[in-house]
């Protein structure tokens, strides 16, 4: 029976997870180690029971008393907190999701790589911050990293077979979320609630307004340099609103390879739980005639700058792609708050990362989870700082 853990299973992604586990024979075929969760305790509580996982962990100390009132007559663990996320991780499992929003998700990764087994990324930030400790931690036990994203498992599975050497271009399509033809005037006075209210995905708010400010797009951009060891100028962003490409690979010979299938998750997820084989999926079939057209366009880094900062980030390299998402992440979250402009959170980033004393050189070559983790502190300390400029 394959031992599976679900970091971050309250969220979308982890919803979507557990939905397939459970579809796919549930306790009788997985044996579910451990589960974790943020505030939403009830929801974590009924996914345990449901499972039957061993243990069950809040983010938060303060939610614990809850979550044991919510398991009481199982005998599943309850727990809370970093400490008790990492003890989690650290029990051995053939197969585990990260799909913990944010930096948050780097630590868990990176002890669950031990267990030499699979580890499922959702978790963008994981790769952008810290590339190469997740290979390295992948290379020494022999783990095998496989992607979520969508356009990543699109990439991944559009390569199957290939030579790597015959790859001419990555090409990473993006529904342009709901401001897609929005001006820059439109895009300055933009809500939270119209930044959340994605087209074509549903998505937690964080991730649909990294959608729609396309920083979702600039650090799956930074994802696929790392992820398949490719130069970034043969990384491509195209626009495609209908969400039905999710991504393509281009060949020497001048062959597109793309990937097709419904905007839902469950399809990236069930391929990487059932890799290297497939399973039957409860996905809605592509009915092409009824879509009828399939349309493109090449992004406006005008009004989307975050692409830019990506390729700023690729460029510099080192500790530049924590610093990016330490910005990016208290930008968004003072965003979500109502304290700056749609608009503003490129431009704190970028002021973040052109700031000169961070107190260590963005290009460092010494790069260990601590530099990291140290790099990812600052930032966010500069960030809070930078807010009172750009206030809404």
């Amino acid at each position: 029976m394959r031992r599976v853990s679900v970091f971050g299973s309250t969220g979308s992604v982890g919803c979507n997870t557990v939905d397939l586990l459970l579809s796919q024979g549930g306790a009788a075929c997985f044996n579910v180690v451990a589960l974790s969760g943020g505030r939403n305790v009830a929801l974590l509580a009924r996914q345990a029971r449901a499972t039957g996982a061993k243990i069950a962990v809040t983010a938060f100390d303060e939610c614990l008393k809850e979550l044991q009132q919510a398991l009481e007559g199982t005998d599943i663990i309850a727990a809370a907190g970093p400490g008790a996320l990492a003890e989690a991780a650290a029990r051995p499992t053939d197969w585990t999701m990260s799909a913990i929003v944010g930096a948050a998700g780097l630590e868990p990764g990176l002890i669950s790589l031990a267990h030499g087994g699979i580890l499922a990324l959702a978790n963008k930030e994981s790769l952008v911050t810290a590339g190469p400790l997740m290979r390295q931690g992948a290379n020494a036990s022999g783990a095998r990293i496989l992607p979520v994203d969508s356009e990543h498992s699109a990439i991944f599975q559009a390569l199957n077979g290939e030579d790597r050497t015959s790859v001419e271009r990555i090409i990473l399509t993006a529904s342009g979320g709901p401001f897609r033809q929005w001006s820059v005037e439109q895009l300055d006075a933009a809500t939270p609630e119209q930044a959340v209210a994605h087209p074509n995905w549903d998505m937690g708010a964080r991730i649909s307004v990294d959608s729609a400010s396309m920083f979702n797009k600039a650090m799956e951009v930074i994802e696929t340099k790392e992820f398949f060891d490719v130069a970034p100028e043969r990384i491509e962003v195209l626009i495609h609103p209908q969400s039905i490409i999710h991504s393509l690979v281009g060949f020497v010979d001048g062959a597109l390879m793309a990937h097709l299938g419904p905007p839902d998750m469950k399809g990236a997820i069930g391929y990487a739980l059932n890799w290297p084989d497939r399973a039957p999926l409860p996905l809605e079939r592509l009915d092409l005639a009824a879509i009828s057209r399939l349309d493109f366009e090449h992004p406006d880094e005008t009004r989307f700058p975050a692409l830019g900062l990506a390729r700023q980030v690729m460029a510099t390299g080192g500790l530049s792609g924590a610093v990016f998402n330490a910005a990016k992440e208290v930008a968004l979250d003072a965003f979500l708050a109502g304290r700056i402009r749609f608009t503003a959170m490129a431009a704190l980033v970028e002021t973040v990362l052109l700031q000169t004393n961070l107190g260590f050189d963005l290009k460092t070559t010494t790069f260990d989870l601590d530099s990291v983790l140290q790099a990812d502190k600052i930032a966010r300390q500069r960030t809070t700082d930078a807010i009172a400029s750009f206030q809404a």
